[in-house]
């Protein structure tokens, strides 16, 4: 091989390497809830097939998610809890976190020909299975099979933080928290594990982020603060989530919120970000998060079963993207 030769194969070898590089700076990883993957995936998706930069994103509960972050296996992280400060303490790198979606937690059964109402004392009594079969629910007669999370899930800690505010009995048995000891049902892994659970057993009962109520499932009318029976939608989420205000970190919650058209279960899914140590990829990661609070990614929620962010709420969460550092 000659010199000439020589020179332009290394030049070209060298070229082939900086275009690896560049690929893989361009290459996100992330982990996190459930709740909110289908319009994530779709985000990252849309986002990519523009020319952006592609996002890897494992929906594997905002547990995991909230482990992998802390550990520093992944770029980000998503989770429907806000971090806790003791979490936090563990994240030398600092931590930006920011709303990016909201979402309703719907009551799903697959219970053909019953059109379900329930009080709050209702689905907090069949979450602890006092409430055990459809006759009382004034839905025929039959067993009710209870299905519910079997992973450390933010959609479970939102749920049983709002019946701990709906019953003091269910406050006191089992409590808040992302996993709990359910007295009854069967476990299934993240929200398509529940509706899979729920679309394959007659007769069932859940809980799912609204996105997920298809098939042969339906979503019940849940009795709210106001005393009005409200099921869960664009205009009922927004309505609950207008009632959240953020802290300094930008966590928040209202787990039985006020307003005639509120539906109670509503919640906000948080993503975690590193506020330093992210290199060449924080031109990226702001761009990835920049479009996620676009108002064109918003504009999708609705039609994917989510709560678009709207007014104060909208607002911070756009200006802690500048937080992320390189």
């Amino acid at each position: 091989m000659t010199f000439a030769k020589k020179a332009l194969t290394l030049t070209a070898l060298a070229a082939i390497a900086g275009g690896a590089t560049a690929s893989a700076a361009n290459n996100l990883n992330a982990a996190g809830a459930t709740f909110p993957a289908p319009i994530y995936q779709r985000w990252f998706a849309d986002l990519a097939s523009g020319g952006g930069p592609k996002t890897n994103y494992q929906a594997v509960g905002s547990g995991a998610g909230i482990r992998q972050f802390i550990a520093g296996t992944v770029d980000f992280a998503a989770s429907d809890e806000p971090i806790t400060s003791a979490q936090a303490a563990k994240v030398k790198r600092g931590v930006v976190q920011f709303p990016a979606v909201g979402g309703t937690s719907a009551i799903a059964y697959n219970k053909p020909g019953c059109d379900l109402k329930l009080t709050q004392k209702q689905v907090a009594d069949v979450f602890l299975g006092t409430i055990n079969d459809w006759k009382q629910l004034k839905c025929g007669a039959g067993k009710i099979t209870v299905a519910h999370r079997s992973d450390g899930s933010g959609t479970t800690f939102a749920f049983t933080n709002s019946l701990s505010a709906f019953s003091s009995d269910f406050k006191t048995k089992l409590g808040v928290g992302k996993s709990v000891n359910w007295p009854v049902g069967v476990g299934g892994k993240g929200n398509d594990g529940v509706a899979g659970v729920l679309n394959n057993t007659p007769g069932s009962i859940g809980y799912v982020n609204q996105a997920f109520v298809k098939g042969v499932l339906k979503a019940a009318a849940l009795q709210n603060k106001a005393g009005n029976f409200v099921k869960p939608s664009f205009k009922s989420g927004t309505a609950a989530l207008n009632s959240i205000v953020l802290d300094a970190n930008l966590a928040g919650e209202e787990p039985n919120p006020p307003g005639a058209q509120s539906y109670p279960i509503s919640t906000l899914t948080w993503i975690l970000a590193y506020k330093n140590g992210n290199g060449a990829k924080a031109g990226d990661l702001r761009e990835v998060f920049m479009y996620m609070l676009s108002n064109k990614s918003q504009a999708l929620a609705d039609d994917l079963g989510y709560v678009p962010l709207r007014g104060d709420i909208y607002k911070k969460a756009k200006a802690a993207i500048g937080n992320v550092a390189d």
